[in-house]
């Protein structure tokens, strides 16, 4: 395990991360102890919270309540909707997504992790290793997040016993080989710890001194920041075209800069791109954030490109360097998860959403369904259920510019609407 030397604080970086497990892990509570204990808490969101714990009959606050915001989730003591909270150390800014246990509930674990950088996985010391831990733990493997924490929670109820945690750990590690948890980059830490009395998750506690590694918050404060952990090739999807012909400037009279966000990657002045999908191709003559002209942009951040020639680029298009330009396809392959009540039908018509692409899409085969449980690949029979993932091909009636999810989450990623009431149905991944 790692040092606490050895981990470097990450300032004013955004942490995206997501809590899961089985139902009645505790992630919610982890949650709520981690806002308690870094004094993020406003006060009259305490005292709601303590009366309502009041209510139900408890000795001490239920720290759980900060997350479970749906009346539903507050009466039955379970979380159903996926809960966001923002806090900042001081040092960091976080989101926080507090995923649902529940099976059913998949499609909400799904959507919490598409944007994740970081997954806490807890286990119920008690339990060790359960169906939904594995389950939750293919999801994040599915998805990308390169960090992985195992929070072994509940240690006060096996005696804070090292020989557990060794067990679990072990146990753990095998089945993370088995899914490939622990390849193409990804690294997997384990922290013992109790919830409900606040041990190892931003105080260190007395109770678990064999154990030497970081607590929670110094294991969040040190995670590289997302984009950092490989390089990415330049995206930048072209959300609008800047032409101010009102303008009482002369200057502007001419001015024709392409609005976005860089995706991935970086730019500077003066490097070679392409405009796909029509593959003209141009130099940058200038980036601008805002009113402050800029020598190169990177990741995340929104700006306005100025090409050297008048090519034709309008919202939808992207811009790519040149030597590294993906090719405009018009099939895709992707796993899909399936979000809607109403099942997937190859026989309609659906609209995939790329960045800030759409196309008509028609669904060309399905492969296999996942067993999310098993990993086992079943014959889909020609649709899809609410929480089913699936391996499916897709016919386009525009091109898009994808890239593998596995290489680029950015543009390996896009979601499904359903043409007739605009609602998203599914959400994909592009696969090589």
């Amino acid at each position: 395990m790692s040092k606490l030397e050895n981990l470097p604080a990450h300032t004013d970086s955004l942490l995206r991360f997501l809590t899961c497990g089985s139902v009645d892990d505790g992630k919610s509570t982890l949650i709520g102890r981690l806002l308690y204990d870094t004094k993020t808490i406003l006060a009259d969101t305490l005292t709601q919270i303590e009366r309502t714990s009041q209510k139900r009959g408890m000795e001490s606050v239920d720290l759980s309540l900060l997350t479970d915001g749906l009346q539903a989730e507050r009466e039955q003591g379970i979380t159903i909707d996926v809960a966001y909270r923002y806090f900042s150390t001081g040092t960091r800014k976080y989101i926080i997504a507090d995923a649902p246990g529940h099976e059913q509930y998949t499609r909400n674990m799904v959507t919490a992790a598409s944007t994740a950088n970081l997954a806490i996985i807890l286990i119920d010391a008690r339990k060790g290793v359960l169906t939904q831990t594995r389950r939750h733990s293919y999801l994040a493997q599915l998805v990308g997040i390169p960090h992985i924490v195992v929070a072994i929670n509940k240690m006060d109820l096996v005696d804070y016993s090292q020989a557990e945690f060794e067990r679990i750990r072990v146990t753990y590690l095998e089945f993370a080989e088995q899914i490939g948890l622990q390849r193409d980059g990804r690294d997997i830490s384990f922290v013992p710890m109790s919830a409900l009395n606040g041990d190892m998750i931003v105080d260190r506690g007395s109770a678990l001194s064999w154990y030497q590694g970081p607590t929670i918050l110094e294991l969040l404060e040190s995670t590289p920041p997302a984009h950092s952990e490989r390089t990415e090739p330049f995206r930048f999807p072209v959300q609008f075209v800047c032409r101010p012909h009102a303008s009482d400037n002369p200057e502007l009279h001419d001015f024709r800069g392409f609005m976005g966000r860089v995706e991935s990657g970086q730019i500077a002045v003066g490097d070679e791109v392409t405009a796909l999908p029509s593959g003209l191709n141009s130099r940058v003559k200038a980036i601008q954030l805002g009113n402050t002209v800029l020598g190169h942009a990177i990741t995340e951040q929104s700006i306005t490109l100025l090409l050297e020639d008048e090519i034709d680029i309008s919202r939808g298009d992207m811009i790519v360097k040149t030597a590294l330009a993906p090719a405009p396809v018009k099939q895709l392959n992707a796993m899909v998860c399936w979000l809607s009540e109403t099942p997937l039908s190859s026989a309609r018509t659906y609209i995939i959403r790329h960045t800030t692409r759409e196309s008509k899409a028609k669904v060309g085969s399905i492969a296999y369904k996942i067993d999310v449980n098993t990993r086992a690949q079943l014959p889909a029979e020609g649709s899809l259920g609410m929480n089913d993932i699936a391996s499916i091909s897709f016919k386009l009636a525009q091109p898009l510019m994808v890239d593998p999810y596995d290489v680029n989450r950015a543009t390996g990623a896009f979601i499904i609407i359903d043409e007739a009431t605009n609602n998203t149905v599914g959400a994909g991944m592009v696969q090589a």
